[in-house]
């Protein structure tokens, strides 16, 4: 298998929207749970949302709900997180990976981390 690859940061003004998308082999995301992940300069990865293997059940961190929307795609192995409403407290390297759709929410994760996406948000 290999690494997930993430896209779509950039530098955006709050209040803007963004397309996040998490690529990978359909090996690595076949039958598993994504999750993408947020970490802050100085602060340690947190887990912002999960969807599960069929897409039917999804989880979102309580602090990002109502803006953060996370999708799957198999049929070209993706996985999305869109983000509405950016904040300067979203600025983060973004991350994604596969695993446990619970396991996943305490950044347990079998496919291992990618480079991540740089997202900045400017007030």
């Amino acid at each position: 298998q290999e690494l997930p690859v993430e896209s779509g940061g950039g530098l955006v003004q709050a209040g803007g929207s963004l397309r996040l998308s998490c690529a990978a082999s359909k090996d690595t995301f076949r039958g598993y749970a994504v999750g993408w992940f947020r970490q802050a300069p100085g602060k340690e990865r947190e887990c912002v949302a999960v969807i599960s293997r069929n897409a039917i059940s999804i989880y979102v961190a309580d602090a990002v709900k109502g803006r953060f929307t996370i999708s799957r795609d198999d049929a070209v192995n993706a996985v999305v997180l869109e983000i509405d409403d950016l904040k300067p407290e979203d600025t983060a390297v973004y991350y994604c990976a596969a695993g446990n759709f619970r396991t996943l929410q305490t950044g347990q994760t079998y496919s291992g981390w990618g480079q991540g996406t740089q997202v900045t948000v400017s007030s």
